[in-house]
């Protein structure tokens, strides 16, 4: 990958980070050598957040990799490839790697020789940067602008991922008093009962020190959900209703608009509306999502599960950086998190159910789940949606169903999940 990479993507320096998964460091240091024997002048930045890395390439123009799966279990791995300037790749660039990744294993089954197919440069070389989160850092705690979080207890859940050692510091260099959940990464412990995805620790915990507000990182720290002080989650939803109604009040929400997916709550949208606030949707994925935001030229954008970016800060989600605006926005309000999360939106019932299958992408199409689905939709009568999509991470389907009471949202979700069980397992 690190040899066809280069040669889409072109030599020049490269910068390389990694989550806390002991997988990590095998997985780096054969991408580096991939990218140093296309020709690349790598930068290995160690354990740093993936915006942290796309920090580091939107200011140095560089492409960059980070080596992570995100909010999945330790045992699994995975690269992000970044553009130059730290932008999500097209469709076309990503493409074209792995034609080039064919052409060098050649037939299935095949392995690739060092420099097989794609070695178009003379090698490169391997070095390590000096203290790389500090920068990033840096910018973050410089986006509130003299600011500062005094006064405010934060409870923060690190996910024993690669925000472990970043995001206590910048927290506190913004002078909030802290209690540091899933700091202590030990390379299988990344995710496990921690983080957005199983935030009932920090739940509790921000009731039991009496904290103001709790934010819970993913492994990669690209997302956060809030937690008020009563202990209630603040989803990804309901950030971005609060940030974006503090910036239409500043003057500072350009186009009175922000871009959200398919999967965010339609009480989203009517809570916006009634702000004067448009909505921009877009499928699944903060890469449709900025690419809406850059169409329209919009500064707000993201989704349900806490991937939120702000376009005039970040080229990507970004969890810390997002965490630290909302507490300013909570903090200028003069009211808690709790408060600002139970007006910003009322949401309608709805109950997503992750189907396990063998082919995510064939259910979608399968005639007895389009079915299922019309039926479902007519007797809702307008007054709810249905959502079906492949994870792009997992061997999932992800089955969303809004109605107008919870009873109903669950039942239609239970009978979609069974016929897409079926049919994923047919297929």
């Amino acid at each position: 990958m690190g040899r066809a990479a280069v040669a889409v993507l072109g030599a020049g320096p490269w910068l390389i980070g990694a989550d806390t998964r002991r997988s990590g460091p095998a997985l780096v240091a054969a991408l580096a050598e991939g990218l140093a024997e296309g020709g690349a002048e790598v930068v290995d930045l160690g354990v740093a957040p993936t915006p942290a890395v796309a920090f580091h390439a939107a200011r140095s123009g560089a492409p960059a990799a980070i080596v992570s799966a995100s909010h999945n279990p330790y045992t699994d791995n995975g690269i992000k490839l970044l553009g130059r300037g730290g932008r999500k790749l097209t469709d076309e660039a990503e493409a074209a790697i792995a034609e080039n990744m064919a052409a060098a294993l050649g037939a299935p089954g095949g392995a690739a020789g060092p420099g097989a197919g794609v070695l178009t440069h003379p090698a490169g070389r391997i070095s390590w940067a000096e203290a790389p989160l500090e920068d990033y850092a840096a910018h973050v705690v410089a986006a509130l602008e003299g600011r500062t979080l005094a006064g405010m207890h934060v409870a923060v859940d690190c996910a024993n991922g690669a925000a472990s050692a970043v995001a206590p510091m910048v927290l506190r260099s913004l002078g909030a008093t802290l209690t540091v959940l899933a700091a202590t990464p030990d390379g299988i412990n990344i995710n496990a009962g921690c983080g957005s995805t199983h935030p009932e620790a920090l739940q509790a915990a921000v009731q039991e020190a009496g904290a103001d507000a709790g934010l819970a990182l993913d492994g990669d720290a690209d997302r956060v959900i809030g937690v008020g002080g009563d202990g209630g989650l603040v989803n990804g939803d309901r950030i971005i209703a609060i940030c974006a109604a503090d910036l239409h009040r500043r003057g500072r929400l350009a186009g009175d608009r922000v871009a959200v997916t398919v999967m965010s709550n339609l009480g989203l949208q009517l809570a916006l509306a009634k702000s004067g606030i448009g909505v921009v949707e877009t499928p699944v994925g903060d890469r449709n999502v900025l690419a809406a935001m850059e169409d329209h030229g919009l500064v707000l954008g993201g989704e349900q599960s806490g991937h939120v970016i702000f376009r005039d800060l970040a080229t990507t989600g970004d969890g810390l950086l997002t965490g630290v605006l909302l507490l300013d926005a909570v903090a200028r309000s003069g009211r808690s998190l709790a408060d600002l999360a139970a007006d910003s939106m009322t949401a309608l019932p709805q109950v997503l159910r992750n189907v396990a299958v063998a082919d995510p992408g064939a259910v979608a199409g399968a005639a007895a789940v389009t079915a299922a689905v019309a039926q479902v939709e007519a007797s809702m009568a307008g007054a709810g949606r249905v959502v079906l999509r492949p994870s792009g991470t997992e061997p999932l389907v992800r089955v969303m169903v809004e109605a107008a009471t919870q009873e109903q949202a669950a039942a239609a979700a239970g009978l979609l999940s069974e016929v897409v069980l079926r049919a994923g397992h047919r297929a």
